[in-house]
């Protein structure tokens, strides 16, 4: 009597200890999918697929299940230091904005897709300073400074072609750091300074002989005085001092006559 009942216990907790291995089992399949996230699937070294619905899921317990995030992110590069078009060391810094749109891809064509877009938008943002300068000497010409949205474009075309085997999408990239590089900035900045004086001056010399011809016109059409091709010089003259004079002019009236 005494040893059915020890072979009834025996047999229930066998049974028992049985249902808790096939539970556990059951339970190593279940895993939860979170919004703007993906679980590539594979099957002892074999891929089997990539789930993107939300929620508590159950597979396999056998399949490896590897999450990604799907999620819109960003990062600052650190600034670099490069060469731009001209030579001239510059320092230079880019915000990407990216995000994984096939999760496959970003699992197995590398090796650490997160790395590999840091490395390749530092890579890509070197390659692309190199290509311009960073002022505008001609007309047309992109400059760094000067045409933000292009550069911008090319960037971003760039970060495209370099990351599309990762499966990874760029939705931004712009500078977000442009500077000459400390050993050369202040003799960029003064460089910098004669351009401008040369180009107002330039501008100020075209306004001031567009006047003089305007006012030697008038003159002549209104008959107001008759000047021979001395004074008319004189007068040219006298007028591009007080036009193009960097400080303000004292008349001198001539009480006598001009001869």
């Amino acid at each position: 009597m005494l040893s059915a009942v020890a072979h009834d216990s025996h047999a229930l907790l066998g049974a028992g200890a049985l249902v808790a291995v096939v539970a556990s089992f059951c339970l190593a399949g279940l895993y939860m999918v979170e919004p703007n996230q993906a679980a590539v699937v594979s099957l002892f070294g074999k891929y089997v697929g990539t789930v993107k619905e939300n929620g508590l899921r159950w597979n396999n317990p056998f399949y490896t299940k590897k999450k990604v995030s799907q999620r819109v992110r960003n990062f600052e590069s650190g600034k670099l230091k490069v060469n731009e078009l001209d030579g001239s060391p510059i320092e230079i810094a880019a915000v990407i904005v990216w995000q994984v749109v096939d999760s496959a891809e970003a699992v197995y064509n590398v090796d650490d897709y997160e790395s590999f877009v840091h490395i390749q938008s530092e890579s890509a943002l070197r390659a692309m300073a190199t290509s311009y300068p960073y002022d505008q000497h001609e007309e047309g010409q992109l400059a760094l400074r000067s045409h933000a949205t292009e550069i911008s474009q090319h960037l971003q075309q760039e970060l495209a072609e370099r990351l599309a085997d990762a499966g990874v999408q760029v939705l931004d990239a712009r500078i977000s750091h442009l500077a000459y590089a400390p050993e050369i900035a202040q003799a960029m900045l003064q460089r910098q300074q004669a351009n401008a004086i040369i180009a107002a001056r330039t501008r100020i010399v075209a306004g001031a002989v567009g006047m003089v011809e305007m006012a030697l016109a008038e003159l002549q059409k209104n008959g107001v005085v008759h000047l021979d091709e001395e004074r008319k010089a004189q007068m040219v003259s006298n007028l591009l001092v007080v036009l193009c004079g960097e400080r303000s002019t004292q008349p001198i009236v001539n009480a006598g006559t001009l001869y």
